[in-house]
Parts: structure tokens; sequence; C-alpha cells
């Protein structure tokens, strides 16, 4: 009886076995997902520069000249500062400092030399005023820096330092 089922069907449709038409997932499937990868492998063949397309020759005399070299540093040495660091207790705390200013101009160093006595009077009145747990950690020290940073470029105005360098700091 199923045989007669199965002949029947191709006595009704009168051409052998019915055809299978893709379904819209297939036709994704094998054809544009193929598609869209070779297009998507093609750009980023092209914009990585795989093909070997050498750029256009520059004309050398349209380009910009070098920028300058960097400002020359000048380093100025301060002298040693020792002071007496404030303190609740009996016993006392001292800091040791040796201290290089950055200038930004060879030609400041005379100014620097001038006002000598302002600068070393505000550091002395500043530092004594620390306390040992303000000068802990990075934090403490950067702190530091940007103060004295500040004091100084006000005793040598209109000459200009860009930054105190600790070359020593002794907390004892």
């Amino acid at each position: 009886m199923a045989a007669d089922a199965v002949g029947e069907d191709f006595e009704e449709g009168g051409e052998g076995p019915p055809k299978k038409k893709f379904s819209g997932k297939k036709l994704i499937l094998f054809i544009v997902l193929p598609l869209l990868l070779l297009i998507g492998a093609a750009v980023g063949v092209y914009f990585s520069g795989l093909l070997g397309s050498d750029p256009a020759p520059v004309d050398t005399a349209q380009e910009a000249p070098p920028p300058p070299p960097p400002a020359q540093a000048v380093f100025f040495d301060l002298p040693e500062i020792i002071v007496n660091l404030n303190s609740t207790g009996r016993r006392s705390t001292f800091l040791k400092m040796n201290i290089s200013l950055e200038l930004q101009n060879p030609s400041d160093i005379a100014r620097i030399n001038e006002v000598m006595p302002r600068i070393i009077d505000n550091f002395q009145v500043y530092l004594r005023e620390l306390r040992i747990e303000d000068l802990q950690g990075s934090a403490g020290m950067y702190r530091l820096r940007e103060e004295l940073l500040r004091r100084v470029n006000l005793a040598v105005r209109p000459a200009r330092v860009r930054d105190v360098l600790f070359r020593e700091m002794l907390v004892q």
C-alpha cells in the first residue's frame, strides 16, 4: 500500500520527485555570508597596504622644516639646607636637603644669585613649619616640590624656574 501511495504521487505530478527550492536561511548561509567575508577581506587587505601600491612620491621642497631641538636645560645648585622640623615632642627632627633648580634661560642665573638670600629665607620659613608626616610618601614629596617651586618663582620674578629637583633629602 505504501508503494501505491508513492506511485500515486508520481502519477499526479507527472514529473518525478518534487524539486526543493533554497530557503531563506540556506541562501544567506551559502551565498550572502561568503560574499560578505570576501568583501571584508578585500577591504582589509586594501587598507593594510598588502597590495603593494607605492604612495606617490613626496616633493621634499614642500616639507616642513624639522622642529627646533628642545632648549638645553640649565641647572643651578642651591647651597645645602638644614632645618629643624616642627615637632610636638622633646625630640628634635632635622631635614637636610640639596636642591637644584632647572632654569628656562641661562641668563637667569644672574637673577638667581641676586635674590639668593630671599630664596633661602622663603625655603627656611616654609620648611620649619613642616611636620614629618607632611614629607611621607610620594604625595608629600609632590606637595613639597610644588610649594618650593611656587615660592622660588615668586622670589626670582621675572625670571622663571621650570622645576625644583631634589638631589638629596634626609630626615633625621
